[in-house]
């Protein structure tokens, strides 16, 4: 089914993994205050993404079985966004940013408040899976497009692509999107025409936060 979306939308799914900030990270002219609003505003979002996470979980439990290993793979990214709350502050610290007078954007607000009604209980399993794929797959592509071949992406910058671009994470990735495909195997068509919308408005969402980063007008 993941496939299928991907030929379908495949211009919105490229405008979120290639968009200009990540293409000027690549080809080493991504402008610094660029960045340092990226950083920003993502940690506002991660914090945002940590009781999204943690609603996975339980409706994981509630709706699969143990053999399917569903809740230990949702288990082990949540346990990792404690750590990687303590890079964006490492890094804030690093780049000079200073995150507790950070005001959130529109953009990022918005992507908040999208995760926030998600994990509500009336949101099907099936479709917030599909949105925690989704929104992980993004940046692992994204970023891991800086590490390719010929990439010109400058080394105080190498970091940050690899804790997302690295092979351990796009293996995560692969895991989540194996569960949200069997779901979706399984699921009514409402519920796969639901996930659908979900995987769009991600996207949408990506490519409205990665605009807003580059300061583009109008985000």
């Amino acid at each position: 089914m993941i496939d299928t979306w991907l030929n379908k939308h495949t211009l919105i799914h490229t405008g979120a993994t290639r968009p200009p900030f990540i293409l000027a990270i690549r080809d080493g002219t991504v402008d610094i205050s660029a960045f340092k609003r990226w950083l920003s505003q993502d940690y506002i979002f991660v914090r945002a993404f940590v009781p999204f996470a943690a609603s996975l979980v339980v409706k994981g439990w509630k709706n699969s079985d143990d053999s399917d290993g569903d809740v230990e793979v949702i288990l082990s990214g949540l346990a990792a966004l404690n750590d990687e709350i303590d890079w964006f502050k490492k890094q804030a610290s690093k780049w000079g940013v200073d995150l507790s007078v950070v005001p959130p954007q529109q953009p990022a607000l918005d992507y908040c408040r999208f995760l926030e009604n998600l994990t509500s209980p009336e949101v099907e399993y099936t479709v917030a899976m599909t949105a925690y794929w989704a929104i992980e797959a993004v940046y692992q592509e994204s970023f891991a497009h800086c590490l390719e071949k010929g990439s010109k992406t400058p080394p105080e910058l190498q970091e940050v692509c690899q804790r997302w671009g690295n092979d351990g994470f796009g293996s995560y990735c692969s895991a989540l999107r194996s569960i949200a495909d069997r779901l979706l195997l399984k699921s009514s068509d409402d519920e796969v025409r639901k996930a659908e919308v979900t995987f769009l408005r991600v996207l949408e969402y990506e490519v409205e936060f990665w605009n807003m980063s580059c300061g583009i007008p109008g985000y």
